[in-house]
């Protein structure tokens, strides 16, 4: 059975919040966003003054770790005092206010996201954190050395959402009159931060009654071990798109490096002749010093694209370079040079030397993508990438945010395809994450949108995997699989694509289909979601294959542990198992998140098409404990 490791540590996590960000943006949209925006870019730049690192900038939130408390405490109280005097400049009332919470716990690192109680427990330490202040956790004051300048007011312990003990907790502030310590040079840091690693451990282990763990091990697949990506196609060419690196000297041209990387990965992934990895897999190494080899071996691929984007007003340079990281060598490395307009030109010109290296023959069909333009507005295009940017991020707010620039560019270019796919899809997120407020309007809305892209361009996958969940949430059970059919056929490389399908099954009692199409998409997408074990996780449930399904629930948790279902369908299976005591404690983890989880509510939300299917999920929670 195959195997693989999600790395489990301690650490100190910061995370920190725009107060009230709700307001500001109602009192002045685009200053608000500007300004809360700046402020994270500031907090950004002194974390990594003090030796943190960022892990997570989404909306109005931000999400750091570091490897000492004290290096977090100075660090919040010297962006405080600088985002004070920031305010107190400003004429008008638009003034983004943070608070923070620093917490030290279990982390599990996957997918290049950070996850884990650690996690959970600074942003309930933020929130009780006051407008411009900090809130840390006991574990995190005992390991403060006592010489610095810091004055705590003791809160007592709290009693915290989603937490079944209480919490010790302080608000921390700079003493009257004295100065934030400056960061410490290198060289005086090494003995320290081995002192400080152990005392960290030592703490939590007082704290908790528990033992830190190197590593997590799981089996996140079923007995048929699945090779590496590219021994599953070794009649193609396998090739990872990294993401290109930002050369315009604007962070906020990010967005724009991006979205360049993510064009050239689809373009090149509905290349029948190609075998492309996809673009979450390769962007986990977004931001990381990395050897190519390595990379092509983890992601089970033989080539290697990486390269650069430079943006100054209109002119566009894009530097590219194929390796084969068999023998490390370049296949070729060249300069594309163009103006904005000529974006879809340039990615074309870089996808042909590709083709031409690798000797890719091309068919009509894949002659005919290079040919197509599908917007004659770089103005469109430009606002597109900045809605690609938000829905990446991955919120509520952010994906409401993606909706109305996706807007924007289709009145820019009312026969802009790509974007009404797009509108459509954030819409079918709602629906799919319980965000929409009106669930009725959404799938109503999420459909007129696919109508319109698909009469402008039919052969947008987004546009069927769209229809697949929305039927699917009317119990169109086989609409949803027709539609979801369909998104793989005008895409066979989309990993996503495959997800729903094995999605769209789970819930339709295909299950083999879906553990195939399942497989499928974890080749293709080899650092996948948590989603993508959920799924797979509740097939083998629902197949009664229990010892099969754990590794991925257990996994699918670790990983979204915020999603009150996620939680209910491991309570389920560890009620199958017999872990009565393991299935009590999920379902108290769902009623943290959701206090409204009942049976009652399970079987009325409940799509699966079997009724059989639904009398087995529901007698496994009623087993687990949780409530009529």
């Amino acid at each position: 059975m195959a195997s693989s490791r999600l790395a489990g540590k301690l650490a100190v996590i910061l995370h920190a919040d725009v107060v009230g960000s709700t307001e500001l943006v109602h009192r002045d949209e685009q200053t608000a966003h500007a300004r809360i925006r700046d402020t994270f870019v500031r907090f950004g730049d002194v974390i990594s003054r003090y030796r943190g690192q960022v892990r997570e900038l989404r909306g109005d939130a931000l999400l750091a770790e570091f490897e000492r408390a004290s290096d977090a405490v100075i660090a919040t109280l010297a962006f405080q005092a600088q985002q004070s005097a920031a305010n107190a400049s400003l004429d008008d009332d638009i003034r983004p206010v943070v608070r923070v919470g620093i917490a030290l716990g279990e982390v599990v690192i996957a997918d290049d996201t950070i996850t884990g109680a650690g996690v959970v427990l600074a942003q309930r330490l933020e929130q009780v954190a006051e407008p411009g202040g900090l809130c840390i956790t006991q574990a995190v004051r005992e390991a403060l050395p006592q010489r610095l300048p810091f004055v705590l007011e003791n809160l007592g312990e709290l009693e915290l959402k989603g937490f079944d003990h209480a919490v010790g907790a302080f608000r921390v502030r700079l003493r009257d009159g004295a100065t934030v310590p400056e960061p410490e040079a290198p060289e005086r840091r090494t003995p320290v931060t081995m002192v400080a690693r152990f005392a960290l451990a030592a703490i939590l282990l007082l704290a908790f009654g528990v033992a830190a763990w190197a590593f997590i091990e799981w089996l996140p697949r079923d007995d048929r071990a699945v090779p590496p990506a590219a021994q599953m196609q070794a009649d193609k060419p396998s090739i990872a798109v990294l993401p290109f690196s930002n050369l315009s000297g604007d962070p906020e041209q990010d967005y724009f490096a991006d979205g360049i990387t993510e064009d050239l990965t689809t373009d090149l992934s509905r290349l029948s002749g190609l075998f492309v990895v996809a673009r979450n897999s390769a962007f986990a190494y977004k931001g990381r010093s990395v050897d190519v080899r390595t990379v092509a071996e983890e992601l089970g691929v033989r080539y290697v694209l990486e390269g650069s984007v430079r943006r100054a007003g209109d002119r566009i340079r894009i530097n590219a370079q194929l390796i084969d990281a068999d023998s490390g060598g370049h296949l070729w490395a060249e300069r594309f040079d163009g103006q904005l307009a000529d974006v879809f030109a340039l990615q074309d010109d870089v996808n042909r030397k590709i083709v031409a290296a690798l000797e890719v023959s091309l068919t009509p069909a894949d002659e005919q993508r290079f040919d197509r333009v599908e917007t004659s507005s770089p103005e469109a295009y430009d606002v597109l990438l900045r809605g690609v940017e938000q829905y990446n991020r991955f919120t509520a707010e952010t994906i409401a945010e993606a909706r109305e620039l996706f807007k924007r560019a289709t009145e820019i270019d009312p026969n802009y395809a790509r974007a009404f796919a797009n509108i459509a899809l954030t819409h079918a997120t709602d629906v799919n994450f319980f965000w929409s407020r009106n669930r009725a309007e959404s799938i109503r809305a999420g459909l007129e949108y696919a109508d319109i892209a698909v009469e402008l361009d039919d052969s947008i996958p987004q546009i069927y995997l769209t229809r697949s969940l929305l039927y699917l949430s009317q119990r169109e059970h086989e609409a949803a699989f027709e539609a979801a059919q369909r998104t793989i056929e005008v895409h066979p490389n989309y990993a996503d694509g495959f997800a729903t399908l094995g999605f769209i099954s789970s819930y339709s009692g295909k299950f083999e289909q879906g553990l195939a199409a399942m497989e499928r998409a974890r080749r293709i997408n080899p650092q996948s979601t948590g989603v993508y074990s959920a799924i797979s996780g509740r097939i083998l449930f629902l197949m009664r294959r229990y010892e099969e399904a754990l590794p991925y629930l257990e996994l699918a948790v670790e990983r979204n542990p915020a999603f009150d279902r996620t939680h209910l369908h491991l309570a389920a299976l560890y009620a199958q198992l017999g872990r009565l005591d393991d299935a009590a404690w999920s379902v108290e983890e769902a009623l943290a998140i959701n206090p409204d989880v009942s049976l009652s509510r399970e079987r009325r939300e409940s799509i699966y098409l079997r009724q059989s299917d639904i009398d087995h999920y529901v007698g496994a929670l009623r087993k687990a404990g949780v409530p009529e």
